[in-house]
């Protein structure tokens, strides 16, 4: 009789110790599982908080062109979200050129673009002009939209006569702005998504 008592209650010690791994085991797992959420839910309130910034950065400016030369300023922000991928692209961080503005002379650089060619994507080299800041870079940019390309002085007149931030997209990537075929689209999406054409009013 005492050697059953003793099996049987190492055989209860061995189920409890199994248990207790148990237990722990789902511990770590649900804590780890927690933690990750954390980190998660942290990286995407800092990407949040850094895209808000960004827009309150551009948006002054962005304002001020639409009231002196009536380039939405919703359309000149999300281009320049975009083009420069909220401000952290090479061409943005590091020569305050926002919009992928093309130039020659000593106040540019040589830097790697994709272009959207003959129904793909490629990387090209191309020059590009260099900014003082960012503000810059969006009054340069309005000056394109007003002063039109050397080939054409009213390319982009459309964009500048349109009554709603829609068909001002549509008029840019009906005058070529950008080789992206879905780009007037893309930047209605931008303008709906983070409410950009509260700043139009």
């Amino acid at each position: 009789m005492a050697r059953k008592r003793k099996s049987h209650k190492k055989g209860r010690n061995w189920g409890l110790a199994i248990l207790a791994i148990l237990v722990i085991f789902m511990a770590v797992y649900v804590g780890h599982h927690f933690y990750v959420r954390y980190q998660q839910e942290q990286i995407i309130k800092k990407e949040q908080n850094s895209k808000r910034l960004f827009i309150q950065a551009i948006a002054p400016e962005s304002q001020a062109m639409q009231k002196q030369y009536h380039v939405y300023a919703s359309i000149t922000m999300a281009q320049a979200i975009l083009e420069s991928d909220w401000g952290s692209s090479k061409l943005a961080a590091d020569y305050h050129n926002l919009f992928g503005i093309k130039g020659e002379g000593e106040n540019s650089k040589v830097l790697s673009t994709k272009e959207y060619t003959n129904g793909k994507w490629v990387v090209i080299k191309g020059r590009f002009r260099v900014y003082d800041s960012w503000a810059d870079s969006i009054k340069d940019h309005t000056q394109l939209m007003v002063k039109g390309t050397a080939y054409n002085q009213q390319n982009y007149q459309e964009v500048i006569n349109a009554t709603d931030y829609q068909t001002a997209a549509r008029a840019l990537q009906k005058a070529g702005y950008a080789t992206d075929p879905d780009y007037a689209q893309k930047l209605i999406n931008v303008i709906k998504t983070y409410n950009l054409d509260q700043y139009d009013r």
